[in-house]
């Protein structure tokens, strides 16, 4: 089994439409959709699966939440041993809770953070004693990459690293943009372990976000998807080191979101 403490594990869809929702990913990703709890619960959640299994789920925006002007969002699970205890220790860290520790009664205890520069995650302990199986890397419909768009991004480098155990690899050189710091979730410090990159939020992004890279296999063939399904191409496609290809999209209720997958294979 995979130990998820201090990694992303889980990835959340929260929306204005749940069924477009799922309809344009399940086209442009190619996941699968199964409905979780019980029938007639309200909303119903729905699990997506990839290539390996799980890996994330979809619902509607919380009626609060929306009230609160909360906008379409992809966010991240981090996984946690104890999610009081962490986030209380991410807090004095320069962290903040955004919304205290509770139980999600069949699935865990989860909290809502923020990093010193502002970007939203979560962290989650599940109920059960099994756990999770990672998917391999570049997992057909898993995540290839998580990328933060920092709003401090040397407090939140000393964050992620000094408090999750992330490490940390090559910084590259984006001149006016800043740096491009890769890091990894998983140990070591060679390209190959790397999973994600930290930089400085750009101008045209308007919040500190988390961004997820979900792996297709022919990047053009997904970006005539995303175009197809009534998305939105914000950048790319363009080559990144390793010689895969990745976009920068929103969904068709505004959500960010971003594909990574290569040129000349089977879509």
């Amino acid at each position: 089994m995979t130990d998820f403490t201090g990694k992303f594990f889980w990835y959340e869809l929260m929306t204005s439409d749940p069924d477009a929702a799922l309809a344009f990913y399940g086209d442009v990703v190619g996941w699968t959709a199964q409905p979780f709890g019980e029938e007639g619960a309200g909303d119903p959640y729905h699990v997506l699966s990839g290539s390996s299994g799980p890996m994330g789920g979809v619902m509607a925006i919380p009626a609060e939440a929306e009230q609160c002007g909360m906008s379409p969002w992809w966010g991240g699970y981090v996984g946690s041993g104890d999610v009081d205890a962490d986030a209380a220790r991410l807090s004095a860290a320069g962290g903040k809770v955004m919304r205290d520790a509770e139980d999600i009664p069949g699935v865990g205890r989860f909290a809502v953070m923020a990093d010193p520069g502002g970007a939203v995650f979560m962290l989650l302990k599940g109920s059960s004693n099994e756990e999770m199986q990672g998917a391999p890397p570049m997992a057909l419909g898993h995540v290839g990459w998580h990328e933060l768009y920092a709003g401090d991004f040397d407090r939140d480098l000393a964050f992620y690293t000094g408090q999750l155990g992330w490490t940390t690899g090559e910084a590259m050189d984006m001149g006016p943009m800043g740096s491009y710091q890769l890091v990894s979730q998983t140990g070591g410090g060679a390209f190959q372990d790397m999973t994600g990159g930290i930089m400085p939020k750009p101008e045209q992004v308007p919040v500190p976000l988390w961004l997820f890279y979900f792996v297709v296999g022919d990047i053009d063939a997904a970006v005539d998807r995303v175009q197809a399904g009534g998305g939105t191409v914000l950048q790319g496609p363009v080559e990144v080191p390793g010689g895969a290809w990745i976009i920068q999209a929103t969904d068709p209720q505004g959500a960010m979101f971003a594909l990574v997958g290569s040129r000349g294979v089977a879509a």
